[in-house]
């Protein structure tokens, strides 16, 4: 969602970086650069004035002035205020106290809110924790029966309120089930409105004096853009907020929100929501954000996410099989699924410094469906097929092509895709496949070096 922005400042700063010294002028000039980028991508006008100001004051200083890369000491500073600009650091929830603690989740229709709870019921019991869930929204009866439904996807007790009920009567018996369940924290979902009005807020007020929840956490829809900030403004005035979801961060928004809430509210972003599915809400990290926008990518997340997606035990066993030889299929279909875990193709890119070197890439239409194909041919195949790909022949491959209503062609592709990668890691790792030593002192080389 930060493309344009990250696209304008990548310009800025390669033109500063382009200047053997650098002056007052062509620093404000640059900085008057960076605030109409800041502007056009919604950031609050007032925020935009003071981040440009606080740069400037910084940025004409001698030691960036005398320094070998004045460019690069621009961008650092940049990049520092950007940091600051969104809190700083990852703020983690308060989940200290007696058991049940309770989170609120508050917001407007169509901000997530619902989905966001599922979310971060996952996220909590990844985290060892045991969730429950309830629905205060009474005026809404499909969010009852959709959080019920998140509930079981996730395996999670949920308490079964109904329309007929006061919200105040819901959360109060919804403590005792938790605390009867054994569960250490409750979710609630509460009623939202299509804008802020004295009676919803009223009620919320009245949840919260019943709840003395650790958290009331604002989910807050980032495509809505300066709205997103004001209605934050409101939310935290009359609640006191303690941390905000930003939701949709993977749609097309200009990203004024992300940089502006933590500025105007003082309330922290605590989530980013970045997908449709229950595992797409990731911890809000300021720095990485910084460096996303400025384009030098954000290893650490990419790398979390891997580790996240690719199990350890069964990497070690990938590598013994690509070792041995022995890398089937059924081994390759796996691999697949592992890899669309990691999130959509220009999500990972995004991650990736030198944005400006790959912004080609991300011009390319690649079709993500692809895996789904080479799933369904693989899924066609017969167990001994997919365990020893060497006896499928022209018949076999027309039979295969028809099952998974795909061409022979395609299936030719996987094979070809497949015996490449098999072909590649074998190399990689040093094995030849055929079990016997090779003579001469070249075998460790060509180990490592397949040329």
């Amino acid at each position: 969602m930060f493309d344009n922005l990250s696209e304008k400042l990548q310009k800025i700063f390669k033109n500063l970086r382009g200047q053997g010294k650098l002056t007052e002028d062509n620093i404000k000039d640059a900085l008057r650069e960076v605030r109409m980028a800041l502007l056009e991508a919604d950031v609050h006008f007032k925020v935009a004035k003071d981040f440009v100001a606080g740069i400037a004051a910084r940025a004409v200083g001698q030691d960036v002035m005398q320094s070998l890369t004045p460019g690069q000491q621009v961008i650092k500073i940049v990049n520092e205020a950007l940091t600051d600009l969104m809190g700083g650091s990852a703020q983690p929830l308060k989940l200290i106290g007696s058991p049940p603690i309770s989170l609120m989740m508050v917001g407007l229709q169509g901000s997530g809110k619902t989905t966001t709870t599922g979310k971060l019921a996952r996220r909590l019991m990844k985290e060892g924790r045991r969730p429950c869930l309830v629905s205060a929204d009474v005026y809404r009866p499909a969010a009852i029966e959709q959080l019920v439904t998140l509930a079981g996807q996730l395996k999670l007790p949920v308490y079964a309120s109904t329309v007929q009920q006061r919200p105040e009567e819901i959360v109060r018996e919804a403590l005792g089930y938790a605390k009867q369940q054994n569960c250490d924290t409750l979710l609630v979902d509460t009623a939202g409105r299509l804008h802020v009005d004295e009676e919803l807020m009223a009620e919320l007020g009245r949840l919260k004096e019943i709840l003395h929840p650790n958290e009331i956490l604002l989910v807050a829809d980032s495509m809505t853009g300066q709205d997103a900030v004001q209605v934050a403004g409101k939310f935290h005035e009359t609640l006191g907020i303690t941390g905000v979801i930003l939701t949709k961060l993977d749609g097309d928004a200009r990203g004024g929100a992300a940089l502006s809430i933590r500025a105007v509210t003082e309330c922290p972003i605590k989530f980013i929501g970045t997908g449709e599915k229950l595992d797409a809400l990731e911890v809000f990290h300021p720095d990485r954000m910084s460096s996303r926008i400025l384009g030098m990518g954000d290893v650490l997340s990419m790398i979390e996410k891997a580790q996240e997606a690719f199990d350890e035990k069964q990497a070690l066993e990938l590598a013994q099989k690509f070792r041995e030889n022995t890398f089937t299929l059924e081994d390759f279909r796996g691999q697949l699924k592992q890899i669309k875990k990691l999130g959509s193709l220009e999500q990972i890119l995004g991650m990736l410094p030198g944005m400006g070197i790959l912004k080609e890439l991300k011009k390319m239409q690649v079709d993500e469906k692809e895996f789904v194909r080479m799933e369904a041919i693989i899924n066609s195949m017969t167990k001994e097929e997919r365990r020893n790909a060497d006896i499928i022949n022209a018949g076999r491959r027309r039979r295969i092509a028809d099952g998974s209503g795909t061409s022979v062609q395609e299936v030719n592709q996987l094979l070809k895709s497949y015996n490449e990668s098999r072909k590649m890691m074998r190399q990689m790792m040093g094995g030849g496949g055929t079990g016997k030593k090779k003579k001469g002192k070249s075998r460790r080389k060509r180990a490592f070096f397949p040329f």
